[in-house]
């Protein structure tokens, strides 16, 4: 089971910097009202936590027609419908695509030369397509569909369509419109569930399936960190009080910047994962958190100067892995030279564990704010309990700020203006405000 520690946080081991535990208590009201409002699903967007439940058959069936069937998958998204799948491959099946088969691409931008080289690589004959769009109005996504569309129909005719699964609303929107008139397979994104916190949905769990990840064990972790956050009293949440904790750092420290650091390679696109998470959920109406990524040990070498030197700003989370599950020994040479030799008969996870408990202790000893996520070891269980907790707690630490953690209002404005920038005709006149407004803001033009 993850495991939080958090006396680094606490002014009895960090001092007047930390928070005491009158101020945690304090917040107990306002975690009963987050609380409530959790348990009676009093927003629909709640439905995430939900989705740890579903029946997935339909998932498991189409994704054993795309084993079957393709040598290469690929997978068209942006944010959250992108960043979720891409956690679960890169924690749990690194180097997928040196192994395994069908090779697995995700496509979450539309910068034309990576398009081009994944187009080099696949062979549109033997190739799938998940189009993860729940709006279907998404401009990245429906400009990449309406390439790979253009290209697989060529190469395969009335049958591209059975190359195509479609990741959309269950019965509104443009691609349920596309799947009806065109006959794509689909799976629901069910309604109420945000991009950013569906990765137990289709969106993640098909991507899951045809990479042979164990998707029951990965929702039974999701499970589990419900059942044992369900509970009301602060003290007994891990998901109550890592958010309190964050909270309170914010509003009396002014601690506003959170950096997340995974000790493990597989972990760090779930840092920048939680960076969307964080960012889109809580950065409203004055409030907010900035999320920063980090990976141990990388960044103690281009960043700690920075944390223990630089503005009281920040709070570091560590991610820290009980087992790596494989090892290797360092040998024991060069040793007459002293660091080689204190180095020798160790272990890299020996290694990289202590590079993490130096981190830990020269920060607390610097009085700088930290915490710790335990997770036992990086399988499917316990990345399914580090997500939902992870999602949980932004909920919980929204609650706490006074914003609607599931919307995202300029996010959408921005997607508006995109098409009003390609528009020929409905939105020429804002097309030359932005034009315009674009000119006016040039210093030097080079």
């Amino acid at each position: 089971m993850l495991e939080l520690y958090f006396a680094n946080m606490l002014e009895e081991a960090i001092g007047e910097k930390g928070l005491s535990l009158l101020q945690i208590e304090s917040l107990r009201d306002n975690i009963e009202k987050a609380h409530e409002q959790i348990i009676k699903r009093k927003w629909q967007e709640l439905a995430f936590l939900d989705l740890a439940a579903y029946d997935t058959s339909s998932i498991k069936e189409i994704a054993a027609e795309v084993i079957s069937t393709s040598d290469y998958f690929l997978l068209l998204g942006i944010g959250g419908s992108a960043m979720g799948p891409r956690v679960i491959l890169e924690a749990l099946k690194p180097l997928h695509n040196y192994i395994s088969s069908p090779k697995i691409f995700i496509y979450d931008n539309i910068d034309p030369r990576t398009l081009n080289a994944i187009l080099s690589i696949i062979d549109a004959s033997k190739t799938s397509v998940n189009v993860v769009t729940k709006s279907g109005t998404t401009a990245e996504t429906l400009a990449s569909f309406m390439v790979l569309w253009n290209k697989m129909e060529k190469a395969l005719g009335k049958d591209a369509a059975k190359r195509f699964i479609i990741s959309t609303s269950p019965a509104k929107g443009m691609m349920r419109e596309l799947v009806n008139e065109y006959g794509f397979k689909s799976l629901p994104i069910p309604d109420g569930i945000v991009g950013r916190y569906s990765v137990f949905s289709s969106a993640g769990l098909l991507i899951s399936e045809i990479a042979g990840i164990n998707t029951t064990e990965l929702l039974s972790g999701a499970r589990d960190i419900i059942q044992r956050c369900q509970v009301s009293e602060l003290w007994e949440n891990p998901a109550y009080v890592f958010s309190a904790l964050l909270y309170l750092m914010s509003v009396k420290e002014g601690r506003n910047i959170n950096v997340m650091m995974p000790y493990a390679d597989g972990l760090k696109a779930a840092a920048e994962w939680f960076c969307q998470l964080w960012a889109e959920s809580l950065g409203k109406l004055g409030f907010g958190l900035t999320p920063y990524p980090s990976l141990g040990t990388t960044d103690q070498h281009s960043q700690l100067q920075l944390w223990l030197e630089g503005p009281e700003d920040k709070v570091v989370i560590f991610i820290h892995i009980g087992d790596y599950a494989v090892d290797i020994k360092i040998p024991n040479i060069f040793e007459e030279k002293e660091r080689c030799s204190c180095l020798a008969g160790n272990s890299l996870s020996d290694l990289i564990k202590a590079a993490e408990e130096a981190t830990e202790v020269v920060l607390s000893e610097a009085s700088k704010p930290n915490m710790t996520l335990y997770m036992p070891t990086i399988d499917a269980y316990h990345v399914g309990q580090l997500l939902q907790f992870l999602e949980l707690s932004t909920v919980v630490i929204g609650f706490l700020f006074g914003v609607n953690p599931f919307n995202q209002p300029w996010i959408e404005k921005g997607k508006e203006n995109i098409f009003a920038m390609l528009s020929k005709d409905e939105f020429c006149q804002k097309k030359e405000l932005l034009k315009r407004l674009r000119l006016d803001n040039v210093c030097w033009r080079l």
